[in-house]
Formats: structure tokens, sequence, C-alpha cells
């Protein structure tokens, strides 16, 4: 095991987010943001839902940890998420001054975690965020498979 017992119970957590995700026909991205061992924030992929192309799993994931701590800063929280945070959300990420990020897997064409950029760790700013990566990598890509076999079915 690389990780604590805790790293996967909390991944486990966002994978089940990424599944009410695909339940309601949204890219299966799911996140929870935990504060001293415990959830205090969790959303999944609602831009569809929404309309809102902002809607994406960590942003909610972040509202709600603000909400329930009362405060824009979550310094001591860590993020868990099925899939590499795109440039908006590390951004979002950034400036709530996120401790960790633990994703599941990469993202080839918008990820901003190490794929096409890692902004998490650049050092000309003024906070960096830890990253791990690989955590239910093959769970998180089995439902994103699904989820885009189903679309292009359902085009044809």
């Amino acid at each position: 095991m690389l990780f604590s017992e805790n790293i996967y119970k909390f991944m486990f957590a966002a994978l089940q987010e990424a599944e009410l995700a695909l339940e309601q026909n949204e890219v299966p991205v799911g996140a929870v943001i935990v504060h001293k061992d415990r959830i205090i924030g969790k959303g999944f992929n609602q831009t569809e839902t929404l309309k809102d192309p902002t809607a994406h799993a960590e942003m909610i994931a972040i509202t709600s940890a603000a909400n329930h701590l009362q405060d824009w800063r979550l310094n001591d929280c860590d993020i868990f998420v099925t899939l590499e945070p795109c440039i908006m959300c590390t951004g979002a990420l950034l400036s709530a001054r996120i401790k960790t990020i633990y994703f599941s897997t990469f993202d080839r064409k918008f990820g901003a975690c190490g794929s096409l950029y890692n902004l998490a760790e650049e050092k000309k700013y003024n906070h960096k965020i830890q990253i791990f990566s690989g955590i239910y990598s093959s769970e998180s890509e089995a439902l994103l498979k699904k989820f885009f076999v189903n679309v292009r079915y359902n085009k044809n």
C-alpha cells in the first residue's frame, strides 16, 4: 500500500461523487475536501445540469468546504479528485490555499497538475500545493470511458 488507509477511503468517497455525476449524464468527476480527517466539502461535475461552465467537481467542493469552515482559506485542507484538475480548478485551489491535491488519473487534454501544465507546484506563486496521483486510477478511467462510450453511442 503506497498511501495510508485514509487516503484510499477519501479517494473512494470522491469516486462515489463521480458515480453521482455519471447517473446524471455528467462527465464523471467527483471531489471531496478533507479537514482534520473529516470530509467537509464534496461535489461532482454539474456543468450540464446547472448550465454553468464553472460547475466542476472541485469548484463545488471548494464552495462547500469554505461554507463549512466559514472561511475562504482552506490552508489545512486536502482535496481528493478523480481527474487531474484543469487550469480553472487549479487556480481556485491555489487561491483557496489547499495543502494537497490527490487525484486519480491524468487529464491529457486539460490537466494543470502535471499533464499540460503543473500550476500547483509552480514556484512563481505565493502558494504551492503538493500533488499525488494514481489513486484508484483504473476505477476513475473506467467511469470516464463508460461515459464517453455512452455519449458516442447516443450520438449515432
